[in-house]
């Protein structure tokens, strides 16, 4: 990408921001959601040399889960991101890259297994949660902040919300401890104008309280780097992206797009994607698919669609759409 082309790219992408983007790279994470996070080291190393070399803020290393709720038998070590296992990836000499680990609320021993920052190589708790979860969100949020971490509340499915019940919540997190509060496309049903519409809520309601704003797409509909562009332009503070899109289901919003539209250098991630993430396609099958488009034009969990995606002989798609119709109705 020659210096013309990057200056304007990064333009466009800063001609609304008062602060800094915060790029966080989530491919170990939402990734994991597809092979129960069982990640070769190398693959954790590599993308975490390809954030560094790429400029990008945040790594994502994998979940901090309850080992009594998530088997180790089953599950790989980045669903419970152990310090001992992330220091055997990172080595000695940490990069110029934050490490950050999600916690979900209702399954995380977060008070024992998330350590004080001194003793631990994370920087950023993510805390996930639904509405009806929140006291228990704030909670986290409060401990990960008295052991000194930066932390982020998100809140999942809010296009379940009704609009009242959105801003009941919003006004509830502004008085959080948490430092970001993340708009999330959790099922991918967003469009464009819903992404600038939320954004403008999400800002009336938080500002006042000085919360920095995140956003993370699904791509179900095939917009999560359309829904991911509105979210800078519309001056997000954090934003999601994974390596050749890897994520849950039909995926996220591809890293090498975000980066190239923000004007990073892209060569890094092309390398990581070519040579670690594109050969996980075929066996893992994140990506589009008619299934999680219907998921995502019903506002529906797209835990149907990976079933429909997973089965060994294909189903009908026709069946499947109108078995969702009757589960909606």
């Amino acid at each position: 990408m020659n210096t013309q082309t990057q200056k304007s790219l990064s333009s466009l992408a800063s001609s609304n921001r008062a602060e800094p983007l915060n790029i966080l790279d989530c491919t170990i994470r939402d990734g994991g959601l597809m092979n129960d996070s069982r990640f070769d080291d190398k693959i954790v190393r590599a993308i975490y040399d390809c954030c560094a070399d790429s400029g990008i803020d945040y790594m994502e290393i994998g979940f901090k889960n309850s080992k009594k709720l998530f088997s180790p038998d089953k599950f790989g070590a980045w669903r419970f991101c152990n310090e001992r296992d992330i220091l055997r990836v990172i080595g000695d000499n940490k990069r110029n890259v934050k490490l950050a680990a999600m916690a979900d609320a209702g399954k995380s021993d977060y008070k024992t297994d998330i350590l004080k920052k001194k003793d631990s190589p994370l920087d950023l708790i993510r805390v996930a949660c639904y509405s009806h979860q929140i006291p228990l969100a704030l909670d986290m949020v409060k401990d990960a902040k008295d052991k000194g971490y930066e932390a982020t509340l998100n809140l999942m499915a809010i296009c379940t919300l009704k609009e009242s019940e959105l801003s009941r919540d919003l006004e509830i997190l502004s008085e959080s401890e948490a430092d970001v509060i993340y708009l999330m496309d959790s099922y991918g049903s967003l469009f464009c104008e819903n992404v600038r519409y939320l954004m403008q809520k999400y800002r009336r309601n938080l500002a006042d309280a000085g919360k920095k704003i995140g956003f993370h797409a699904h791509n179900n509909l095939q917009l999560a780097f359309a829904k991911s562009i509105e979210a800078v332009e519309c001056g997000v503070d954090f934003i999601d992206a994974t390596m050749s899109g890897l994520g849950r289901g039909a995926g996220n919003c591809a890293m090498e797009l975000l980066l190239g539209y923000v004007g990073k250098d892209v060569r890094p991630s092309l390398k990581c994607a070519q040579k670690y993430i594109e050969p996980m396609r075929e066996k893992l099958g994140w990506g589009f698919a008619n299934s999680y488009m219907i998921t995502g034009f019903l506002n529906e969990h797209p835990r149907d669609a990976m079933a429909f995606e997973e089965a060994e002989t294909q189903g009908d798609i026709g069946e499947f759409f109108e078995n969702m119709l009757a589960k909606k109705a």
